[in-house]
């Protein structure tokens, strides 16, 4: 049995003797809702039309792991959106979405560092694409929503890998840039908060829950349970 330990405030470790050195890392991955931004997207979406207590309901569950099918529940999740104009979706992006604190500091000190930055989520392109744009990712990866007459379908498009981004698809994703880059997956960094993002942090050779599930928080090993993104840079250092 693996004994945990608080070896900063609100960061908890196991399997791990810091410090650790981002030079010995060569690509960092992020979940994006309630990791690197501070929302879940679906559920503002939601909102939109008054169906969030209703979205949130199926979200909760499968991040705590309730759902073992995380398809099926986006599905049910993305299917209650039918209607929704495609511009509420901008608004939610232009004027709800925020990079969770530290974030930005924690990508840039990486980049400096020589790292690979991915975005893989369970979320959608429309809000991928923004954060790549903006923070110069390299790899993104997310599920496509479609659109007809400017509002959603309820239905998710498929894509080459399959129709929705799921853990499985976070642990192809990444395995197979690492493998297109000739970079042992033991040099990766992977960061989430949910249930879904387990199997890629499972093959990663970092993985840190951020302000995460209790399931995410007892298989991961960094937990910052306190603070920004950025107080990886206490354990992992510059």
């Amino acid at each position: 049995m693996t004994t945990s330990t608080e070896y900063l405030p609100g960061i908890v470790i196991q399997q791990i003797q810091p410090p650790l050195y981002l030079k010995d890392f060569a690509l960092i991955a992020f979940d994006m809702d309630s990791t690197l931004i501070d929302m879940e997207t679906v559920d503002e979406i939601a909102a939109a039309v008054g169906k969030k207590a209703e979205v949130s309901a199926i979200t909760e569950a499968a991040m705590r792991g309730e759902i073992s099918d995380y398809k099926e529940s986006l599905r049910r999740r993305v299917a209650l959106l039918k209607g929704v104009p495609f511009s509420a979706l901008e608004k939610v992006r232009d004027q709800r979405m925020r990079l969770n604190p530290g974030a930005e500091q924690l990508i840039r000190t990486a980049q400096a560092a020589g790292l690979k930055t991915m975005l893989v989520s369970g979320g959608f392109t429309v809000y991928t694409d923004e954060l790549q744009r903006c923070l110069g990712l390299d790899y993104t990866r997310s599920n496509v929503l479609e659109i007809a007459d400017g509002k959603l379908t309820g239905r998710l498009l498929d894509q080459p890998w399959g129709d929705i981004c799921d853990g499985e698809e976070k642990k192809r994703m990444l395995l197979t840039t690492c493998a297109s880059l000739n970079i042992d997956p033991k040099k990766t960094i992977a960061m989430g908060d949910g249930a879904n993002d387990l199997p890629m942090m499972s093959v990663a050779g970092l993985s840190v829950a951020y302000h995460a599930k209790p399931v995410v928080r007892s298989q991961a090993k960094i937990a910052i349970n306190e603070g920004g993104l950025n107080r990886l840079l206490e354990i992992v250092l510059p």
